[in-house]
């Protein structure tokens, strides 16, 4: 798509650590013309014109890499979740920060509540709640593993601000993996079905919404670089 490829804005992306990366589109189910995408590290835009003109949605995000608080591109955004039933409403996993639009991207406000690190990489949405989010905190953008070693999942019931840890059956000591933008998805079943995979070679899954969690496999190759996963 020209247009998003040769925005005015494109001499200020810079690349993420694992390069500049398109990794998110998210087809609007309602507004059939309208496509998001986030970039790291550009930001999110928003196409309503079927792609043939791209807009910045990034007002109210904050990056410390960034001296003006309010530039319009620059923001390493990790991952962006929709949950149809409400395709206004965006959930973000930023390079710091999680984030919620209700907007359609116009504003973002921070959600990250009392999670123990608001780092991380994907985020996804229960497939029969749109209120309820799911987040995987890493300790730092310098360590990328779980904080204090434990793999937790922390879910918001009420779409942001309060999260409460889901750990039952995921390893509570000396667990340095990640997970990384793309490793998370949910099924539509009820109660929704939750996956995720590790850098460690391990692939998880919850068929309670994540109360609890069991290994589907243990011992993939494990995922040594940033900019590459492969799962079966």
């Amino acid at each position: 798509m020209t247009a998003l490829r040769t925005h005015s804005t494109g001499p200020l992306w810079q690349p993420g650590a694992g390069g500049l990366c398109l990794h998110t589109i998210i087809l609007d189910p309602v507004h059939s013309d309208r496509i998001y995408v986030a970039i790291s590290a550009a930001g999110a835009f928003r196409s309503d014109d079927a792609g043939a003109s791209w807009s910045p949605i990034n007002k109210g995000l904050r990056s410390g890499e960034i001296p003006d608080q309010d530039a319009e591109v620059g923001h390493c955004v990790h991952h962006i979740a929709q949950h149809p039933s409400r395709p206004d409403t965006l959930f973000m996993q930023k390079h710091w920060d999680v984030m919620r639009s209700d907007d359609a991207g116009e504003s973002w406000r921070e959600i990250s509540g009392d999670l123990p690190s608001d780092f991380g990489f994907p985020i996804a949405v229960d497939a029969n709640d749109p209120e309820t989010v799911y987040v995987v905190p890493i300790k730092s953008d310098s360590e990328h593993y779980p904080p204090e070693g434990k793999l937790r999942v922390y879910r918001s019931r009420t779409g942001g601000d309060e999260w409460e840890a889901l750990t039952h059956g995921l390893p509570q000591s000396h667990c340095y993996v990640n997970v990384l933008r793309d490793a998370m998805a949910v099924d539509t079943l009820d109660p929704c079905g939750i996956y995720f995979g590790t850098t460690g070679g391990q692939v998880y899954h919850s068929a309670d919404g994540g109360d609890t969690w069991a290994p589907i496999v243990r011992d993939l190759p494990a995922v040594l670089s940033v900019e590459a996963q492969v799962l079966p």
